[in-house]
């Protein structure tokens, strides 16, 4: 029923009559809520402010890094100074009382909370981490840092040192602060950009760990107080080894100040058999044999590279009677990558009068590959002179180091890519120094704390005796399958095929082929193929096929590991399957596989999760 106007009047004048109480309850919930108003207002414009000021902040990150990378410090201090301006703006908007009251409210406070958090990082990070590395950007000059006739100017890295030991403490406790938040408690729009902000942070914070690490041993590795001297490894991917080939030419790299120079060069063969064996880890040599430490060709049998190359340094000091202070293994695609920086280098006139059966007469990166794993054994038959010819191109690549030729900025991301695939190893045998390697990928090593307690390796080791493995195209892949009795289950799945020409048995080289000389038919290839799981899991079956395979079970340091061997002849695929079960790791599984001649991409797959249930 509608209210009359008599009866509205007659509510007013009722109204009227209240006590002075009513009135002054009345104000103050209109006062109260006119400052409800007004604070909302407040905080909509303060949201606004930090959401803009992080926005443009995090557009200028690219830039300041690109700066960073070219060395331009002109345009690294104006990015900064823009970059802080933006980030003590939202950093002022976050600490004003309005935005403490706004953070003690229940449910959206924590968004609040969060966005306080994320304004503080930026500011520290670029305060404390950006800002001291831009003032000792001059001092990281690239060029300063690359090999020279001079060598390279270690001093450099001593005085960036500190600075970039602080940088990196800076960003980790910003990344600390950042984890502590819970996202469950976020709404979206602030939840997704702080999971984004969380990973920029940890990688900016492994870039940094890694810089200093650099500048902690480097300067003493390149002989900036004494000389160094590394064995090095030219590792041949064509008759593949499970670190990547084996060792065909080898060299011993002194290091004075930065100046590099390649002496006592011969082959892995030259050294001969070792009776008895160098003493190599019990546990590797039961899955390897004793081959580990019989012959410098077998030290890399084991995916372990701190093992592979204790071992060569070993044979090394027996037969040369030198000790060495560390031990370096590239191959031939690493040193590719090298070549596109420096530019091709030119043989020596002995091995351009014994390619003139077709081979090139200057190596550079589009060709080196091609060259070095399958043309030199079509055009040299002398397998004395085939290490002969890489020990030379190994000479001319570093001697073009020690000139300084090429852009230092392409050599070093050359580098960093093949060390990052596998392809340049390195061991130090000063304890301190090793300490560090063995936090990255480049020690090489299967049980390191650079090693994911989720990780997968597969790795290959030849069984034919000869160098077919160019001919060889290989795929990796993991499957986690559903979960059962409450632990995860990892299938690896690794796919073989032989390309070679149908009629290899004859159109190929016998020293390519083996020529049948280990039981192995002309133009097949044979594989031991070796699967490493994580520590406490098991592997329970294999296959080749469709069949059930039969498969040899060891362990190595808590890891299980399983092996067997596969025949392919030409034109011929086969994939192997490996089944892991009782995986407690909760974290992604990671894979781990023997650089080979094929680009690492093609190799690895895309792991391939299976469609569960969720758990009652």
């Amino acid at each position: 029923m509608t209210r009359g106007p008599r009866q509205s009047f007659g509510k007013l004048a009722k109204m009227l009559k209240q006590p002075t109480r009513y009135w002054t309850a009345v104000a103050l919930v209109v006062a109260v809520g006119l400052v409800v108003i007004a604070s909302a207002v407040g905080v909509s414009s303060l949201v606004l402010t930090v959401r803009n000021e992080l926005q443009a902040a995090r557009q200028l990150a690219p830039q300041l890094k690109g700066a960073f990378l070219r060395g331009d410090k002109k345009a690294a201090d104006e990015t900064l100074r823009r970059l802080s301006s933006h980030t003590s703006n939202a950093r002022a908007a976050t600490d004003s009382p309005l935005w403490t009251i706004a953070g003690a409210l229940p449910w959206l406070g924590a968004n609040f909370r969060a966005m306080s958090e994320v304004s503080t990082a930026a500011d520290d990070v670029t305060r404390l981490s950006a800002a001291p590395l831009a003032s000792v950007l001059d001092t990281l000059d690239w060029n300063a840092l690359a090999p020279g006739r001079e060598g390279i100017d270690l001093s450099h890295l001593s005085v960036a040192r500190p600075k970039l030991v602080g940088a990196a403490k800076a960003v980790a406790l910003s990344a600390d602060r950042l984890n502590r938040i819970d996202l469950d408690t976020l709404i979206p729009e602030i939840a997704e950009p702080l999971a984004e902000t969380k990973i920029e942070l940890g990688s900016l914070q492994e870039g940094l760990n890694t810089a200093a690490d650099v500048a902690s041993i480097a300067p003493e590795m390149l002989g900036s107080t004494n000389t160094r001297r590394y064995l090095l490894m030219v590792q041949n991917n064509a008759e593949v080894r499970a670190t990547g080939g084996i060792a065909g030419a080898v060299a011993v790299l002194s290091v004075d100040k930065g100046r590099l120079n390649l002496a006592s060069q011969t082959s892995a063969a030259a050294l001969g058999r070792f009776s008895p064996p160098v003493s190599t880890d019990a546990e590797q040599e039961l899955i390897y044999t004793k081959r580990l430490g019989s012959y410098m060709q077998d030290v890399n049998l084991t995916p372990d590279f701190p093992t592979s190359a204790h071992t060569a340094a070993a044979m090394w000091e027996t037969r040369m009677g030198s000790k060495l202070d560390g031990v370096i293994s590239v191959d031939p695609i690493a040193l590719g990558y090298i070549l596109e920086a420096t530019g091709p280098v030119q043989l020596m006139s002995e091995f351009q009068v014994a390619a003139s059966g077709g081979l090139p007469n200057e190596i550079d990166g589009k060709n080196a590959v091609q060259t070095l794993l399958s043309d030199v054994y079509a055009k040299i038959s002398d397998p004395k002179l085939q290490d002969a010819y890489f020990a030379n191109v190994a000479q001319r690549i570093f001697e073009a180091l020690s000139a300084g030729k090429g852009d230092p900025v392409k050599l070093l991301t050359g580098l960093n890519r093949a060390s990052s695939e596998g392809r340049i190893l390195v061991w130090s045998s000063y304890t301190k120094e090793q300490s560090i390697i063995l936090r990255y990928p480049l020690s090489g090593s299967v049980s390191a704390e650079n090693v994911s307690p989720a990780q997968f390796g597969v790795y290959f080791n030849d069984g034919t005796g000869a160098k077919m493995d160019y001919h060889v195209k290989r795929t990796v892949q993991l499957l986690v399958e559903c979960p059962a009795n409450g632990y995860r289950e990892v299938k690896v799945r690794i796919t073989s095929a032989n390309t070679a020409p149908r009629d290899a048995a004859s159109s190929l080289p016998s020293y390519v082929t083996g020529g049948g000389s280990f039981g192995v038919p002309p133009g097949s290839v044979q594989t031991n193929v070796t699967a490493y799981g994580p520590v406490q899991s098991n592997i329970e079956t294999a296959s080749v096929g469709e069949a059930k395979a039969g498969f040899a079970s060891f362990r190595q340091d808590g890891r299980p590991v399983g092996a067997l061997t596969i025949r392919l002849a030409p034109g011929q695929s086969k994939t192997v399957e490996f089944s892991f079960g009782k995986i407690v790791q909760s974290t992604a599984p990671q894979l781990s596989v023997t650089p080979t001649v094929q680009p690492l991409q093609e190799v690895l797959l895309k792991t391939q999760d299976a469609e569960c249930s969720p758990v009652p």
